[in-house]
């Protein structure tokens, strides 16, 4: 099962036993919950950090993967075409090739193998 279907299981557990009014917002707050997990668990694949320094690495929604290093944030989507990256929020995309996208497809599948096992014990 992928991390989006355990994922979503979870946030329709949640919805099916929750009958309050704040439904949404207990659902969203349970969603911000994992990905703090996940992003917790994501930083560690690439070595330790760095006292006073900033690393984050998880996957936003299906198909959009986040790396936050020291202030500079790349956003990864995975198209049927391609993996393409934007580096800070002014930057068009550009397609991933070579080294760099065996690194980040290498990334993706440590990261779903670690929070499968330590977060959805999968």
């Amino acid at each position: 099962m992928s991390k989006q279907n355990l994922k979503q299981r979870l946030l329709k557990s949640i919805r099916s036993t929750t009958a309050r009014p704040n439904e949404e917002a207990r659902r969203k707050s349970v969603e911000r919950d994992l990905i703090n997990a996940e992003s917790a668990l994501g930083r560690t694949l690439f070595g330790e950090v760095k006292r006073g320094h900033a690393r984050e690495f998880f996957c936003l929604k299906k198909n959009v993967w986040l790396w936050y290093e020291d202030g500079l944030m790349i956003r990864y989507e995975v198209r049927e075409n391609g993996v393409y990256k934007q580096v800070g929020k002014n930057d068009s995309y550009h397609k991933v090739t070579g080294e760099e996208l065996e690194n980040f497809r290498n990334a993706t599948k440590a990261y779903l193998r670690l929070i499968k096992t330590r977060i959805y014990n999968n």
